[in-house]
């Protein structure tokens, strides 16, 4: 996008086209007005359209122009933070909430690509959490337990049943988990434009909001060629807020992650990797992940930006890591490469905010962007259309803290990564 083929890669490439959508352009009026049209604002604005509201999107790219048009495409459930933690973390019932709704996410996902038609090479075959060493295995297990002990359907493998789901005797464990899947993540977000426009609402790309003014009993947003007004707004901009909110940017620290698609694979090759087509990460502190795509492409990724000293060094990892992990691929090149920016949060939880009157927003997804967008863009039509109260929400209202040495640990994070993989996987 903007011409940068680094932005979006394969998925780009593979995507079917945004509906038609042009700038905001003079005076507009809606009920709600949501900024961002990654999974978050697609999904709140699809909800919003179906309850009877009026609404109209505003964003400053493309329809899933920030993380959600980059991520690997993992619909996974539940956070990087263990079940039984969140209760001490959030308090009750909001640890118990948040569980039961991101536990669900992946669900919420799927029935939507389902009902709604949405063409985004859906794979319902589960996710792979594959374990590094006995550190790994162990803290697998754990997970394991705390989940199957609420219910959920994942079931901890041991090496031998991991190599044979993987393609690789690269682990020592995995963590099958049935509710997750796959999804082309760009498409994702382009269908739910679609479905929302479909019922009415309107997204008007390539109109940053550069200013917002609280007019008493409406917000006034300007965009360069017009103004829209609305009762409500719901900010979605999470990782990639600029300008207007930047409070919402000072508490996120940008952890980088790129991935790297190969052509599309032969079918011996195929059948060689993830014979049932789930998607994997690794418990490394710097970690992996693969996963197919329909055509058969492997992308693989990782912590890093695709930039600077930075750019030949993950290039050269990646083509070491696959041909360790997968042996009969060496000398496959990758055909494109793109990466991106998450937002971490200082605990690893996503944050609820009222930034002004009638103005609010969930950001901080720490890796996890589509199940938790789609549910939190679905919680926040519901709590704007009357049928959710706040103190139902998952999360609590919190104030935003700018994130203490933010610039610092971001530098850290690159850095890092360019140190782990300059020197791994070289015998």
């Amino acid at each position: 996008m903007k011409g940068d083929p680094r932005s979006h890669g394969l998925w780009e490439r593979s995507a079917p086209p945004a509906p038609d959508m042009v700038p905001l352009s003079g005076d507009a009026v809606a009920d709600v007005a949501v900024v961002g049209a990654g999974f978050t604002g697609c999904s709140a604005a699809l909800h919003l359209a179906e309850g009877g509201a009026s609404v109209a999107v505003l964003e400053a790219a493309e329809v899933g122009f920030g993380g959600s048009g980059r991520n690997v495409g993992l619909v996974n459930a539940g956070l990087w933070v263990m079940p039984d933690d969140l209760s001490g973390a959030l308090g009750e019932p909001y640890g118990s909430r948040l569980l039961a709704a991101l536990g669900d996410g992946p669900r919420v996902v799927f029935d939507l690509v389902e009902r709604h038609g949405i063409a985004c090479e859906a794979e319902r075959q589960g996710t792979l959490h594959c374990a590094v060493g006995q550190k790994g295995s162990r803290e697998l297990a754990e997970r394991a337990r705390q989940w199957q002990a609420r219910g959920a359907p994942v079931r901890l493998l041991d090496a031998e049943e991991t190599a044979r789901k993987v393609g690789t005797t690269a682990y020592a464990a995995s963590l099958l988990d049935a509710r997750a899947g796959t999804i082309q993540p760009l498409a994702y977000a382009r269908g739910l434009a679609a479905a929302a426009i479909a019922a009415g609402a309107h997204i008007h790309t390539g109109s940053p909001v550069v200013a917002a003014t609280d007019e008493g009993t409406t917000w006034r947003l300007q965009t360069p060629d017009g103004t829209l007004r609305a009762r409500s707004v719901i900010v979605a901009t999470n990782a990639y807020t600029n300008g207007v909110w930047p409070v919402l940017r000072s508490e996120l620290v940008h952890l980088p992650y790129f991935n790297m698609a190969t052509r599309p694979l032969s079918d011996n090759l195929r059948r060689s990797i993830l014979p049932e087509r789930q998607g994997v990460w690794d418990t490394r502190d710097v970690l992996s992940s693969f996963r197919f795509d329909r055509a058969g492409r492997l992308v693989f990724g990782s912590v890093g930006a695709l930039d600077g000293l930075g750019l030949a060094i993950h290039r050269a990892w990646g083509r070491r890591a696959l041909a360790k992990l997968f042996p009969q691929l060496a000398g496959i090149p990758f055909e494109t490469e793109w990466y991106g920016s998450i937002g971490m949060t200082e605990n690893s939880l996503p944050r609820f905010h009222r930034l002004g009157r009638d103005v609010v927003s969930f950001s901080g997804y720490n890796g996890r962007g589509i199940a938790p967008g789609t549910v939190f863009g679905r919680c926040l039509a519901q709590l704007l259309l009357g049928t959710l109260r706040e103190d139902a929400l998952p999360l609590p209202v919190t104030d935003p803290a700018p994130a203490p040495r933010r610039r610092l640990r971001e530098a850290a994070y690159e850095l890092g990564a360019q140190v782990a993989h300059f020197a791994d996987a070289r015998f």
